[in-house]
């Protein structure tokens, strides 16, 4: 399922009332982005916050699944937002904190 403006547009409006996002399509999917941070995904109509050790737990508590990317049984570090989640802003704000942490702890500086 490819990514729709109507969901794309959603996102934006929802993110950006914590943080001012980004976003690129990419795969049928879409990166989202804060401080040039690449810290969530949405495909098929699911947001993924990016995920380590750290705020795994949080993910796993509300029952929520990895990113498989086409449906493998790869699993990608990100996991999805619980719906309750994403309509809470306070709630979002503290998920989004976490997974841009995440993001940056994780980011690997580039080869020149």
């Amino acid at each position: 399922m490819a990514m729709t403006d109507a969901f794309q547009q959603f996102l934006e409006d929802t993110l950006n009332r914590v943080c001012p996002v980004t976003t690129k399509r990419m795969f049928g999917g879409l990166g989202i982005y804060c401080d040039s941070v690449m810290f969530a995904l949405a495909s098929d109509g699911v947001l993924y916050f990016k995920v380590d050790d750290t705020n795994r737990p949080d993910y796993q508590s509300h029952g929520m699944e990895p990113f498989r990317p086409f449906g493998t049984d790869r699993v990608m570090p990100y996991c999805e937002v619980p719906a309750e989640v994403i309509e809470d802003v306070a709630q979002l704000r503290v998920w989004m904190e976490k997974a841009i942490a995440v993001s940056r702890r994780r980011r690997r500086p580039k080869k020149l």
